[in-house]
C-alpha cells in the first residue's frame, strides 16, 4: 500500500562503513521529515554511531545482526547466512512488513539473489531486472535495464523489461507517457538479433500501453536524451553501463589533467570553473545513486559501494518515493494489461 515510506537499511554494507551509512541517513532525514529508518546490523556499532546523531533520535529503530555480507562473497554462500547477515534481514523485513523497502550498497549478486528468494517475482514475471537512472543530455535522466540480472533474454522477458522501466519512469521520472526504446546495432526495423526484432514487434503491437515505443536505439545515442527508458538483456546493459561510466571518468581525468599542464591552462581552469563543476556534477555517479531490482514482490534498492553520504542519501529517497508511489503495484497493473490484450 502506498504511503509514508519506512526504509530498512543495510548499515554494514558498502566501502564507506558504518559512518558514511548513518550520515546518508541523517541527510536523507534532515531532506524528509516524515521518513523513518530500521537500521540493520551490528547493535552495538550503530548505537555507537548514532551517538554523532542526536537529530535521527525518534526517526530510527535498531535490529541487530550478528554477520555481514562479503563483498566478493558468492551469492550461494551468502544465501545460506540470509537469517543472519544485515543485508538478508534487511531484505527480509520488506517481506514482513516492518518496512517498504529495502537499500544496501553490498554485495549486488548476494543482494539480488537474496531478494529474489525472499521476495520471489511478480506474477506475469519472468524474471527480475536491475535498472537505474542514467544521466542525459535531455530534460530528465534515462532509466536503463537489465543492468546485469540476467545475461541472456528472450524476447518475452525484454517485454516485460520495457513494461516495468516504463513504470519506473513514471515513477521516478513523474512522466505520463514514457519514451521507450530497445538497445540495438542499428535503428532499421531488420537490425539485431530475432530475439530483439521479435520484442520490438510485440511492443509495437500494444499501443495500450502507458509508453511511446520508439524503436530501436543505438549505443552511441543513450545519453542524448531522446528516450526516457531503455531495455536490454544483463549481458548488454553491463557493458553499456561500464563503458559509459568509463568513459565520463576518462573526461573528466582528462580534463584534470589538461587544466593542471601550464600556468594559462590553470587560469583558463579558474575562467572554466562553474562549467566544469556543472559537468563533474552531471558525471557524479552519487547524483544518480540507486538502482532497483524491478519484477519483485517487494521494492529493493542497490546503492553504488562507493557511494559518499550524498549519495547514500540519494538512494534512501529513492526508495521512498517508489514506496509512496506504490511502484509494484503500478508494475502489476501494466503487466496485466499486457497479458489481457494478449489473451
Amino acid at each position: 500500500m502506498a504511503g509514508t515510506a519506512r526504509i530498512a537499511v543495510d548499515a554494514m554494507g558498502g566501502d564507506g562503513g558504518l559512518a558514511v551509512i548513518l550520515d546518508g541517513v541523517a541527510l536523507a532525514a534532515a531532506a524528509r521529515p516524515e521518513l523513518s529508518f530500521l537500521l540493520v546490523g551490528d547493535e552495538s556499532a550503530i548505537n555507537a554511531g548514532l551517538a554523532a546523531h542526536a537529530e535521527l533520535a525518534g526517526r530510527v529503530e535498531v535490529a541487530h545482526a550478528a554477520e555481514t555480507v562479503g563483498s566478493d562473497e558468492k551469492p550461494s554462500t551468502a544465501i545460506r547466512r540470509a537469517r543472519v547477515t544485515s543485508m538478508g534481514l534487511a531484505v527480509d523485513a520488506v517481506k514482513q512488513g516492518r518496512a517498504g523497502a529495502a537499500v544496501s550498497a553490498g554485495n549486488t549478486g548476494a543482494l539480488m539473489a537474496m531478494a529474489k528468494l525472499s521476495l520471489r517475482t511478480m506474477p506475469g514475471i519472468d524474471r527480475p531486472a536491475l535498472a537505474a537512472l542514467l544521466p542525459s543530455l535531455g530534460a530528465n535522466d534515462t532509466v536503463m535495464l537489465d543492468l546485469g540480472a540476467n545475461a541472456e533474454c528472450d524476447a518475452r522477458n525484454l517485454v516485460q523489461f520495457a513494461v516495468m522501466g516504463a513504470a519506473y519512469a513514471r515513477t521516478a521520472l513523474e512522466l505520463e507517457r514514457p519514451r521507450v526504446a530497445l538497445l540495438n546495432i542499428g535503428t532499421e526495423d531488420l537490425k539485431g538479433t530475432d530475439i530483439i526484432r521479435d520484442a520490438a514487434q510485440r511492443l509495437r503491437a500494444a499501443p495500450h500501453l502507458p509508453l511511446a515505443f520508439t524503436g530501436f536505439i543505438e549505443g552511441d545515442r543513450l545519453s542524448r536524451g531522446e528516450v526516457d527508458v531503455i531495455a536490454c538483456d544483463g549481458f548488454t546493459g553491463n557493458i553499456a553501463l561500464k563503458t559509459a561510466e568509463g568513459t565520463a571518468r576518462f573526461v573528466a581525468d582528462l580534463l584534470r589533467r589538461a587544466f593542471s599542464s601550464s600556468v594559462r591552462s590553470k587560469i583558463g581552469f579558474l575562467i572554466s570553473r562553474p562549467a566544469t563543476k556543472l559537468l563533474r556534477d552531471h558525471l557524479d555517479p552519487n547524483n544518480h545513486n540507486g538502482a532497483i531490482f524491478l519484477g519483485l514482490n517487494g521494492l529493493v534498492v542497490k546503492s553504488h559501494g562507493g557511494a559518499n553520504a550524498a549519495g547514500i542519501a540519494n538512494a534512501l529517497k529513492l526508495a521512498a518515493k517508489l514506496v509512496e508511489d506504490d511502484l509494484t503495484r503500478r508494475i502489476g497493473e501494466d503487466l496485466g494489461n499486457v497479458e489481457a490484450r494478449a489473451a
